[in-house]
């Protein structure tokens, strides 16, 4: 077959005027990067309340090469238009780190990709370059703040949060020590960089309702300590507006095409083993705006970013699902059915059934919120009838609509099944209002024992002396009140990366929290999960190159 890239070259792409139009999009509302891409003004929502019905896609416990969910995401988009269905896609943006460091992309794969694909996985319209310029601008007006008023106790910090960020994947960074070499460079303070999805200007910028929404939430990040134990904002340094006209032209969604010239809306960018892991609020509303289905993803499995796009995104929108879409490949099921990695695509129907428990778990959590689901099966050229049929047979057994998927290989044709599925359960069983895990008036600790028992099947949760320092904290500004986004590994249940399958009663702690004023949320670091990822021995850099003007290894 021939590589994403190739495919990708061959769509003929409409004029990006033309896409929006067939939206009831005017040119005014466009402003065009070139003739694939446009920044939609925010005034298209203005006076339109969404009307279409919102379709999440999540997904099992994912292997390490991931499980095709933005492959699944677009082919349902593109099965739901060939069926006769007015859809619209809204898609993360890529992020530069795994890119060049594990994945080579992340633009959907095959005949479901989104298109202009080397645009989208590189610059794009500059979103991550603004988002990561903004949050690194706070850091340098915070430095010279201290610098200048080093001399006025009253004035001075005792304690300084903000760090910085880069939307590269190195490790060399995650601690680093700044102002050295004399006084003229400033003072000398540990410091450290996070990856640029896992900044909390990428969190407020997904989570704004509109522009007044970003600057009220941008004034509201937290930056540190006075001596006098005081939080010192963003606000405290007088700098919002500045903020927020850097992120001016970033926070308007963009509008792209399928292989299919299905309109997809692509912005925003979290992890969501680090951050929530869904794309933007505004992205999502343009979507269900301008279509009768909405097709959106959260990142990883359903325990990390389903469960945050439920609580975290949905309660903030006011979103409700009104299907969730479970992908799950025989690969994933393997490897949570102990068979090793180098084994996965033999034949093993034991490997299969025993790992059928991890996708049971999903579904389970997802009933949990209210949600009607339904099995998408994305199908590989080694998968054997056999063993696709004990996944179907399983899936029947349980009540759950199942359907194979071959959009990878044969694009919306490919997803029809999948389409006519999630339209008839629809229809027959929608999902039910949502259902929180937690009410936003309980705990910290509490919040955190409901996500890590109902959701994550642990035994107990115990907090760190750094992490209850935080939380004392918390209690004393009255921060308690925000929804909690878990950051811990996306190959497990628990905080063990190896432990696959349908672990239970294990234990957690908490080791950081991090404190998201302006996002309005607390971050709860499990286990040895990294916010600035590391590079591989081999990373996908090494296959990227410029050949003949045409660039290669990009998928």
């Amino acid at each position: 077959m021939k590589t994403d890239i190739e495919i990708a070259r061959e769509v003929v792409l409409q004029p990006i005027t033309q896409v929006a139009e067939r939206l009831g999009l005017s040119h005014e509302q466009l402003e065009p990067y070139g003739h694939h891409i446009a920044k939609v003004s925010l005034s298209a929502l203005e006076g339109r309340e969404p009307q279409g019905k919102l379709i999440l896609v999540t997904a099992i416990t994912p292997t390490k090469s991931g499980l095709g969910k933005t492959t699944v995401s677009i082919g349902l988009a593109l099965g739901l238009n060939r069926i006769g269905k007015r859809a619209v896609v809204a898609l993360r943006e890529p992020s530069l780190g795994p890119c060049f460091g594990m994945k080579g992309g992340a633009a959907g794969g095959g005949y479901a990709q989104v298109l202009p694909m080397e645009r989208i996985n590189l610059h794009f319209t500059g979103d991550f370059h603004a988002i990561t310029s903004a949050h690194n601008m706070i850091t340098a007006l915070l430095d010279n703040y201290i610098y200048q008023h080093r001399a006025d106790a009253s004035k001075g910090l005792s304690e300084v949060l903000w760090k910085r960020v880069l939307d590269v994947n190195d490790r060399s960074l995650r601690s680093i020590v700044t102002g050295l070499g004399g006084s003229a460079n400033g003072l000398p303070a540990e410091s450290g960089f996070d990856i640029t999805p896992a900044s909390e200007i990428m969190a407020i910028l997904c989570l704004s309702r509109d522009r007044e929404d970003l600057r009220r939430r941008l004034e509201n990040i937290l930056l540190g300590y006075t001596h006098s134990g005081a939080p010192f904002y963003v606000r405290d340094l007088g700098v919002a507006g500045a903020i927020a006209v850097l992120l001016q032209e970033a926070i308007s969604p963009n509008l792209v095409q399928t292989t299919e010239h299905t309109p997809a809306f692509i912005h925003g960018g979290p992890f969501a083993n680090i951050a929530h892991g869904c794309n933007s609020i505004l992205a999502t509303r343009m979507a269900l705006t301008y279509g009768d289905y909405a097709v959106t993803e959260a990142g990883f499995g359903a325990d990390l970013g389903a469960e945050k796009f439920y609580n975290i995104k949905c309660r903030a929108a006011g979103f409700s699902p009104a299907l969730t879409v479970v992908v799950a490949t025989l690969g994933g099921l393997k490897m949570h059915g102990g068979v090793p990695e180098t084994e996965l695509k033999a034949p093993n129907l034991e490997g299969v059934s025993r790992g059928l428990a991890n996708l049971d778990r999903h579904l389970d959590n997802i009933a949990h919120f209210g949600q009607s689901a339904v099995v998408a099966f994305n199908r590989f050229a080694t998968d054997t009838e056999e063993e696709i049929e004990l996944v179907r047979s399983h899936c029947a057994a349980r009540g759950v609509g199942f359907a194979v998927n071959t959009a990878f290989a044969e694009g919306g044709a490919g997803a029809e099944a999948l389409a006519r599925l999630v339209v008839e359960t629809i229809e027959r069983r929608p999902s039910q209002p949502l259902r929180f895990t937690y009410p936003l008036e309980a705990s910290i600790q509490d919040k955190a024992e409901a996500v890590a028992r109902k959701i994550y099947g642990a035994r107990q949760v115990s907090f760190s002396a750094k992490a209850q320092r935080q939380l004392r904290r918390i209690a004393e500004h009255g921060w308690g009140d925000f929804p909690i986004c878990i950051a811990k590994t996306q190959y497990s249940f628990s905080s063990d990366a190896k432990a696959y399958g349908s672990v239970k009663d294990f234990d957690l702690e908490v080791a950081d929290i991090v404190i998201n004023c302006g996002a309005e949320m607390i971050v709860l670091v499990m286990g040895s999960i990294m916010r600035m990822p590391g590079l591989p021995k081999s990373p996908q850099a090494e296959r990227i190159d410029l050949v003949d003007g045409f660039i290669e290894g990009l998928s």
